[in-house]
């Protein structure tokens, strides 16, 4: 399977899954919000274009040779800025066959630690998380009413290589907040862009899927396990009252919620690569030596 990928957005996950099909012989195309940027993006051999989300793209038959397209760029106050600038352009290119936009787990807002999976009820409680949730049906509404091979992945907590706590550790950053009950869903970076390589091999339009690994975990364990790889004392535990967190970072604590992951394995096939916090930041870690 070859074809084109758009990207809007080439960020730390586009990234992965352009790189992954690059050199499998596809073509890239992808977007940046400055020329600065663009050139960069050029520099690695993919064809580049400026979009910042407050204009149209300059030409937007630049979108023509496109087989594939994945949405990455964060939704704004009035939802997603690809869907309101070029929703219909993309509704008019003959050759797609599938575009795969990049949600949140936060869409399904605080569970209190219980489990959800696709067919649970959408309800974010947070700002970013309410943009991401309108942005997803406005999405879908284009699959509906105009047939576009649209797919929706609600991603964990996102790490890999530059992104994870042994980065933070060695930078002094990192710190061990524990909220008793707590816990955090996560994914590795090489593992979304399977996920999205196989749903691109097996498209299935109108299809949503939760991308996370097999282990919710408390923050404070993933910490002082990359501790350890590191031969270091973790940081000491800090209770979440006393953490002195800034609003966003505190944000994050008031969502607690366990996601399952079934239907990426059962209708995509994907057999994660790091099923848990453990075997990614080992292998992270056997990189760094």
């Amino acid at each position: 399977m070859t074809g084109t990928l758009f990207c809007f957005g080439l960020g730390f996950t586009a990234q992965a899954l352009a790189m992954r099909l690059h050199a499998k012989g596809w073509g890239i195309i992808a977007t940046s919000r400055s020329l600065e940027k663009a050139a960069d993006i050029a520099a690695v051999g993919y064809d580049s274009h400026v979009f910042d989300g407050t204009a149209p793209l300059a030409d937007a038959s630049v979108l023509a040779p496109a087989t594939h397209i994945l949405v990455s760029v964060p939704a704004d106050d009035a939802a997603d800025a690809v869907l309101r600038w070029h929703g219909a352009d993309i509704a008019a290119l003959p050759n797609l066959r599938w575009l795969g936009y990049l949600s949140t787990t936060g869409v399904y807002g605080d569970t209190g630690g219980a489990w959800v999976d696709e067919q649970s009820p959408v309800r974010p409680d947070q700002p970013r998380s309410k943009r991401r949730a309108e942005a997803e049906a406005g999405w879908l509404e284009l699959w509906k009413s105009r047939g576009v091979p649209v797919h929706v992945f609600r991603l964990a907590g996102i790490y890999g290589p530059g992104r994870n706590q042994l980065e933070g550790l060695r930078r002094g950053t990192a710190h061990r907040i524990v909220k008793p009950g707590q816990v955090f869903c996560r994914i590795h970076v090489e593992d979304i862009a399977a996920v999205l390589e196989a749903s691109m091999r097996k498209p299935n339009p109108g299809a949503i899927y939760n991308v996370a690994d097999d282990e919710p975990a408390p923050p404070q364990d993933v910490v002082a396990y990359a501790a350890k790889l590191l031969g270091m004392e973790p940081p000491p535990e800090i209770p979440f009252e006393q953490a002195q967190l800034s609003p966003m970072a505190a944000s994050f604590y008031a969502d607690n919620r366990r996601v399952k992951n079934d239907r990426i394995k059962r209708e995509l096939g994907v057999n994660l690569k790091y099923p848990t916090y453990r075997e990614g930041l080992t292998a992270l870690w056997q990189s760094m030596a």
